[in-house]
């Protein structure tokens, strides 16, 4: 079922739902379960898999010369959704990136995810590797989530990258994007931020994920904005409690998003990070139960693989 089609049956009812990280390389798929079962009592219609591009590595030669390595920690976002389907019969919604993927590649992963019955993906640009300073699209590849947004709701149409096939089928994918409630990092402003969101949904995007952001006030504003905009589909808030005090500088530094003083404090002048965990739990069930009430559909949760502390969440909220 779709994203839309979920929040439309839900009647008005807040959903629960959440991320994961594909294990890295070596790991089973057993460490995934075990970080979703403790959660499916709060019945998630669907869970968000991440896909993590390759990053690349030099080796230096006899000769002196360095040798470029290509190396992907995170494989397996496309066989997680399909046993995540299997087992536990949700939607899996596996992230889409522009970032090392040609137009070709794209077309071939939707084509798998449409046979494994998967009826919806979250189209991201994706950030630039570490050897990167900015963002480079791949050759032959999508430069924007816009872009990528066409091309997928190309596929819908039947619409295929090679015009001698004949007699194609349509895929019917539901497609989510990327918001920023503080602005993309290599954004100029928000409201040129929001001018290219809403490029994405003019192009055929039918939902909005938000970045994470620990100060409700600026996903309301960021949603009346939009709004003003005339962008009308659901946008869906995300969330993550902090849980250690190294991020206290990761956070802002790694996704440019502002921590308040309030919060800062607390963490600040905890002795422990069992104490942060705490912190972290408190703000976000609180963050949670304004949203909920101020009838937002959906709360996604960024779990990055823990789910100890989005179970205390739930059980507050849910």
């Amino acid at each position: 079922m779709k994203v839309t089609e979920h929040i439309e049956n839900a009647n008005g009812k807040t959903l629960f739902s959440f991320e994961i990280l594909p294990p890295l390389k070596g790991q089973n798929i057993q460490s995934i379960f075990d970080s979703i079962d403790p959660l499916m009592e709060f019945k998630p219609p669907f869970i968000d898999v991440t896909y993590h591009r390759e990053e690349y590595t030099f080796k230096e030669l006899p000769s002196g010369l360095l040798e470029k390595k290509v190396v992907k920690k995170r494989p397996g976002t496309v066989g997680i959704c399909s046993a995540i389907q299997n087992k536990y019969g949700v939607d899996a919604i596996p992230h889409i990136l522009c970032g090392g993927f040609t137009k070709e590649d794209t077309e071939n992963f939707l084509i798998d995810l449409d046979f494994l019955g998967i009826e919806n993906v979250v189209a991201l640009r994706g950030d630039a590797v570490k050897s990167e300073i900015y963002f480079k699209p791949e050759k032959e590849g999508n430069e924007y989530a816009s872009e990528l947004v066409t091309q997928i709701v190309n596929l819908n149409k039947g619409i295929y990258l090679d015009d001698d096939l004949l007699n194609t089928s349509a895929t019917d994918f539901c497609i989510g994007v990327a918001g920023y409630p503080e602005k993309h990092m290599e954004a100029p402003s928000l409201d040129s931020d929001i001018y290219f969101l809403k490029q994405k949904i003019k192009n055929g995007a039918s939902y909005i994920v938000t970045q994470m952001f620990f100060d409700n006030k600026k996903f309301f504003d960021f949603v009346a904005k939009c709004r003003k905009e005339g962008i009308t589909v659901p946008i869906i808030p995300g969330l993550k409690p902090l849980s250690t005090k190294k991020q206290l500088n990761q956070i802002p530094h790694r996704f440019k998003v502002d921590l308040p003083d309030e919060l800062i404090m607390e963490i600040v002048k905890a002795k422990d990070n069992d104490a942060v965990r705490q912190i972290g739990i408190e703000w976000c069930i609180a963050q949670s139960k304004e949203l909920v009430a101020a009838g937002i559909p959906v709360l996604h949760y960024y779990s990055m693989g823990k789910s100890d502390n989005i179970k205390a969440i739930g059980k507050e909220v849910f």
